[in-house]
């Protein structure tokens, strides 16, 4: 279902919400010792929370469904101050009684590569949406990481029973006959979780074993190099742009909200990872995160410039 005419098309994003404090260095210390950062920043992370912004800023209308810690956990008061900020709504979010938001330490080096610790309050991976049903109402399409499937099967399986367009954000490694990968649409991987769910280090092995256990639109991203899919059974790859890379964080999150917005646009899954790897590589050429998550027109400017 695409938006009508006239109206920004309508994405729910799913999953999980993060705080990340985000250090530029010129490359990782070793164990052990120090090292001088030439830059920090704290800001919104999370795939879910990233996508929701990431779509905000290329013009689409965007939910935001997720757990974050008690109401008088600072953390989580920030994050929802952020989404106020971008214009995210957050009816979907469900707060936890005593617990924290999750929270990421991060180190970008020289090259854009990101080494990540996080803290997560294991009350917020037994949270659970109040109303699946509610939340899919109004929208055009869902995009869900699966980093909380508990959370997000149900919000899923609520879009499907509306056949609404269901995207998978394959972040976390997981088993290869997990029910989300049937629920979803589209099922589109990062290279690391599909090689780690299917043992496979060539890609394109690892999405033809998948490809066995659902009938879903299959994408696999990987970084710098060709988006590898699979459609109606053909494999197919789509080059990823060329850019100076500062940092890859959001990156991945960043490509998933450009497909996601591009499906509710009304656009074919090729165009709308076209719009997706446009913005993800806008994305790389700025430090911070989410934040780097780019404006519509900058984005429109580079898919027409190829």
């Amino acid at each position: 279902m695409a938006a009508s005419s006239g109206k920004s098309a309508r994405v729910l994003c799913a999953g999980i919400g993060v705080q990340d404090i985000v250090l530029r260095v010129p490359s990782f210390p070793p164990p052990g010792q120090k090292i001088m950062a030439d830059d920090f920043m704290i800001v919104t992370g999370g795939c879910a929370l990233n996508a929701a912004i990431a779509v905000a800023r290329l013009g689409g209308a965007t939910q935001y469904a997720g757990p974050l810690g008690d109401p008088t956990d600072p953390v989580s008061n920030q994050l929802i101050a952020a989404l106020d900020r971008e214009g995210i709504g957050a009816a979907g979010v469900v707060r936890v009684s005593g617990a924290k938001a999750p929270v990421s330490g991060i180190l970008i080096d020289a090259s854009g590569e990101r080494l990540i610790a996080t803290y997560r309050d294991p009350r917020i991976e037994a949270a659970r949406p109040a109303d699946p049903d509610r939340l899919v109402s109004g929208v055009d399409v869902v995009l869900a990481d699966n980093r909380l499937p508990e959370f997000v099967q149900p919000i899923c399986e609520a879009a499907r029973r509306r056949n609404l367009i269901t995207i998978l954000d394959a972040d976390m490694p997981t088993v290869e006959d997990h029910p989300l990968f049937q629920i979803a649409t589209h099922v589109v991987f990062s290279s690391e979780c599909l090689r780690e769910t299917t043992g496979q280090q060539d890609l394109v092995d690892g999405l033809q074993r998948i490809a066995r256990r659902t009938k879903s639109f299959l994408a696999v991203s990987n970084g710098p190099d060709d988006v590898i899919f699979m459609r109606d059974g053909v494999l197919q790859r789509m080059r990823a742009f060329k850019v100076e890379v500062v940092d890859t964080l959001a990156a991945g999150d960043v490509f998933h909200a450009g497909m996601a917005l591009g499906l509710a646009e009304g656009r074919d899954e090729v165009a709308a990872m076209r719009l997706g790897a446009a913005a993800a590589a806008l994305k790389c050429t700025r430090f911070g995160g989410s934040q780097g998550a780019p404006q519509r027109a900058e984005v429109e400017q580079l898919l027409a410039g190829g």
